[in-house]
């Protein structure tokens, strides 16, 4: 799989969508630029808005049942394996060295670009170190997420039992858990967080380029969108137009950051993001 090359210092490894074997992650049949080019300019069908045309499945279900609470494992400081997953998906979890169970932690999960993996994100390692703050990156079960590929499912369950996996090791702060994902994976952390809002208090989305208007949202997660002014793949103008006004007239307090340049997460993006999700 190609990668686009990021700024310097963003330490976010960016897997091109448009690259030979990606379009298998929109929908068999139509390419990436065709599904992007037919859907962004406005609201498409009921539940998606943006750049997104495929409903989900009926009865497709995005709740999450994992919730933090007391641990029963104590767990491995440092970069560890998930151990959960099976034909090379699995995931990564980072426990700070000064993570204490007697002071609950807060927990960033990100979820990778079409194509990506959890690796994609290594330089959150660091920047969670140096905030007290546990990392999980689950890889999705396929391509991309889920949702793109006809409905809720293998995703949800896969990141349950990763967020189980969690909380059974680390004491995670309930007031401070966000999800967060960039492009294919930052539309993901917005479809699944606002039916999740009672367990995620933020979502973070870097560019963006959809999301799916759930049934019934729970809670009031505070969000945070970025995105770049030249951004070729996902064009400004689907969280500029449609992802971040329609947040807002549904009453959710959405921190929008623009920047020039293109389909990347500069360095002081992702250090604006986290400043602001803890406070």
């Amino acid at each position: 799989m190609a990668s686009t090359p990021t700024k310097a210092g963003t330490g976010l490894r960016v897997a091109d969508p448009t690259a030979p074997g990606a379009v298998a992650s929109v929908r068999p049949g139509m390419s990436r630029r065709d599904f992007l080019r037919g859907s962004v300019s406005a609201l498409a069908a009921p539940l998606f808005l943006s750049c997104g045309n495929t409903p989900t499945e009926p009865g497709s279900d995005p709740r999450l049942t994992a919730r933090p609470g007391v641990p029963t494992e104590a767990p491995v400081t440092g970069l560890s394996d998930l151990g959960l997953g099976s034909n090379g998906r699995d995931g990564l979890l980072y426990v700070p060295e000064s993570y204490s169970p007697d002071v609950p932690a807060p927990l960033f999960i990100g979820l990778h670009g079409a194509g990506g993996a959890a690796g994609s994100w290594e330089s959150y390692p660091a920047r969670a170190e140096s905030r007290g703050m546990i990392f999980l990156a689950p890889d999705s079960r396929s391509s991309t997420w889920d949702v793109l590929m006809g409905g809720f499912g293998p995703d949800v369950e896969f990141l349950d039992r990763a967020l189980q996996h969690t909380f059974q090791r680390c004491r995670v702060d309930p007031g401070r858990i966000a999800l967060g994902g960039f492009s294919d994976g930052a539309s993901y952390a917005l479809s699944l967080g606002l039916p999740n809002g009672d367990l995620f208090s933020h979502l973070t989305a870097y560019s963006p380029g959809f999301y799916v208007r759930p049934e019934q949202s729970v809670g009031r997660p505070a969000i945070f969108v970025s995105h770049g002014t030249d951004d070729n793949i996902l064009p400004v103008s689907a969280s500029r137009d449609t992802i971040v006004p329609t947040l807002r007239d549904a009453g959710y307090d959405v921190n929008y950051q623009e920047f020039v340049g293109g389909h990347e997460v500069p360095a002081e993006i992702s250090e604006a993001a986290l400043d602001w999700f803890l406070g």
